[in-house]
């Protein structure tokens, strides 16, 4: 009897850590999209890392995950592309990376997912950081997939 009991009980916290772990990860998302969101209109550098100095793709992510969430992150999108978890195209949420085959390469360009079919970056044709339509016939054509970056307490 006292295994069983002790059996529902971890099942019980299990389930309420998953719980405070998703609230936790939707939280970061906000924060983490709302800074990105700040940082629109920040001049495309290669090789940048700052609103000051301006951005490359994977040095707008790096920074805003750094800034926002505390996370570092490698500095090439091909390194980024292997951190956290694999998510599938209809499973993107708020916060997820998306890549993209850009540079006749996979993983070659990175963005922040915001949810409503868009996503962040900085793209080097353009100039600044925007947002784009997912959708779109050159962004659905390059896509090479998504990470999710979770934050644990």
């Amino acid at each position: 009897m006292k295994s069983i009991l002790l059996l529902i009980a971890l099942a019980l916290g299990a389930c309420a850590s998953d719980k405070s772990d998703v609230r936790v990860q939707r939280g970061y998302a906000s924060s983490l999209t709302s800074y990105a969101r700040s940082l629109i209109g920040a001049p495309y550098k290669y090789g940048g890392n700052s609103p000051e100095s301006g951005f490359d793709c994977s040095g707008f992510v790096g920074h805003v995950f750094r800034h926002s969430a505390g996370i570092r992150l490698p500095r090439s999108t091909g390194e980024i592309s292997r951190v956290g978890k694999a998510v599938r195209w209809n499973e993107l949420r708020t916060g997820d990376l998306v890549f993209f085959n850009t540079l006749h390469r996979s993983f070659s360009h990175v963005g922040i997912y915001l949810g409503d079919d868009r996503f962040i970056h900085a793209p080097s044709n353009g100039g600044s950081v925007r947002v784009e339509y997912i959708l779109d016939d050159y962004w659905r054509r390059n896509y090479n997939g998504a990470r999710r970056i979770t934050l644990r307490r």
